[in-house]
């Protein structure tokens, strides 16, 4: 059934809202998701490329294309999207995010298109993209199989969704929540909710359950010696997903 309801938990929003001056300091709160950043974007590159049959040898492979960005916050990934050339549409539910995002895209000289809004609404406006990107949400919403069959009413016909996220496994409760919460303080304490993760095979039964094909995941691990995130079959811990939407 189709609904305009936001699926989204207040108490997730008003957690990150909070945070929203900080999106973009390096160092701060969002310090993994700066340095996770580059190997997430280049997976998008790689499976739209493929997918859409883009020309990937200049600086802006992805000229002309509609993407969206869905729970964008302060504009990490939809900023590398509109340098690649995309015309960008991005949505938040928080407010305080989306004028973050919109104040540090102005002073970039980037155009992207923030809107404080959700999925829910976006979807019943009709609106369709290209590449919807929606990344580490899922694992903060009430009810994850209806949250990504409203993301596909959002891919147009013959387009894809990427969506990153976390494996609900032993080791993702040890690195994710133990480590990166509690020991390394690389992320605020209570960002996430382990019983929330998705594992692989739920998210694509999700994706299967709204009409998307062909999924496809790899994960993107820690290198400690390099200190730096890189992509990897190993998909414990943070992984991603790619799927399309046929037609």
């Amino acid at each position: 059934m189709q609904t305009t309801e936001a699926n989204l938990d207040p108490r997730e929003v008003a957690q990150f809202a909070a945070l929203s001056g900080k999106w973009w300091d390096a160092n701060g709160p969002f310090r993994m998701l700066h340095r996770i950043g580059p190997a997430r974007l280049q997976v998008i590159r790689d499976a739209a490329t493929k997918h859409l049959a883009l020309d990937d040898t200049g600086r802006q492979p992805f000229q002309n294309l509609r993407c969206l960005d869905v729970g964008c916050g302060g504009g990490l990934i939809a900023e590398p999207l509109a340098r690649l050339g995309g015309t960008v549409t991005a949505i938040d539910p928080g407010k305080e995010n989306i004028a973050a995002a919109t104040i540090h895209a102005e002073q970039a000289g980037l155009t992207v298109d923030y809107r404080a809004t959700t999925a829910e609404l976006l979807a019943e406006s009709g609106a369709t993209y290209d590449l919807v990107a929606c990344l580490e949400v899922i694992e903060h919403v009430p009810e994850p199989e209806a949250f990504v069959a409203t993301l596909a009413r959002l891919v147009r016909p013959g387009g894809m969704l990427v969506l990153s996220t976390l494996n609900r496994t032993p080791k993702s409760y040890a690195l994710a929540i133990i480590g990166a919460e509690y020991v390394l303080g690389w992320l605020p304490r209570g960002t996430h909710d382990w019983t929330r993760f998705v594992t692989p095979d739920e998210l694509q039964a999700h994706c299967t359950m709204a009409g998307l094909t062909s999924f496809a995941s790899e994960g993107i691990v820690y290198d400690l010696i390099r200190d730096q995130w890189q992509r990897s079959t190993d998909t414990g811990v943070n992984y991603m997903a790619s799927v399309v939407k046929p037609g």
